[in-house]
């Protein structure tokens, strides 16, 4: 799968990865300061869920703030509740 980043303003940017289809799952967030990025939203079209994408976008996210030695604050409930059944992860978190 290919996850691809943006850029979408001075401090925010999104994870996009293009279904087969056409449409797009993304993860966008909001760089706070230098070492700190708040994943504000995860979605996947809903012909698409249920299949692992909005986990794989949460976790390519995760590895790219560690990467970067940022922390992360999970604001959208789906990416708090991966961090929560993902407890090797915690380390990231703010």
């Amino acid at each position: 799968m290919t996850i691809i980043q943006e850029e979408t303003g001075s401090n925010k940017g999104r994870y996009v990865k293009t279904m087969g289809d056409g449409s797009e799952a993304q993860l966008t967030f909001i760089n706070a300061g230098e070492d700190i990025m708040v994943i504000d939203h995860v979605g996947v079209p809903p012909q698409f869920r249920g299949g692992g994408i909005a986990a794989q976008l949460v976790q390519h996210a995760a590895h790219e703030a560690r990467a970067a030695g940022k922390k992360i604050t999970p604001i959208c409930p789906y990416a708090a509740m991966w961090f929560k059944r993902h407890p090797e992860w915690s380390d990231l978190l703010t």
